[in-house]
């Protein structure tokens, strides 16, 4: 084989290589972009639907509105999360985003804290009161 003909067929290998690293490469990165922009994070809208207690191992007001709910089986005629804030950054970071959304300043923002997908409610009187009416 003569050698133009031997660099030809490399240099139409390389190009095709090349050319199917570019297509795969840009169809992983269009398919991560679609990931992130369907993930969780990214669709934490400014309200939600979704009920969240937001607790702190520790605190009576908050233990209180556990034993509540316990006693009176909520968790079977609701379905919403509870979430502990004092051993996770996220959901601390989380329960500050909802207060924001109440229009509630830092030091305003305690627990037991409930977010009903629309208001925010502090305290375990309040927070009782909304789960009696389940």
């Amino acid at each position: 084989m003569s050698p133009i003909k031997t660099q030809m067929i490399f240099s139409t290998l390389v190009f095709a290589v090349v050319l199917l690293l570019t297509f795969f490469l840009l169809l992983q990165e269009k398919h991560a972009i679609q990931l992130s922009e369907d993930s969780p994070i990214n669709q934490e809208p400014l309200k939600t639907n979704r009920i969240i207690l937001y607790v702190s191992k520790g605190c009576s007001h908050c233990a209180a509105v556990e034993a509540y709910l316990n006693q009176n089986q909520i968790q079977n005629k609701i379905s919403f999360d509870i979430k502990v804030v004092n051993h996770s950054s996220s959901n601390a970071k989380e329960l500050q985003s909802k207060a924001k959304l109440c229009d509630l300043p830092n030091n305003a923002i305690g627990v037991p804290f409930l977010w009903d997908g629309e208001k925010c409610l502090i305290g375990d009187k309040d927070i009782i009161e909304f789960f009696t009416g389940v």
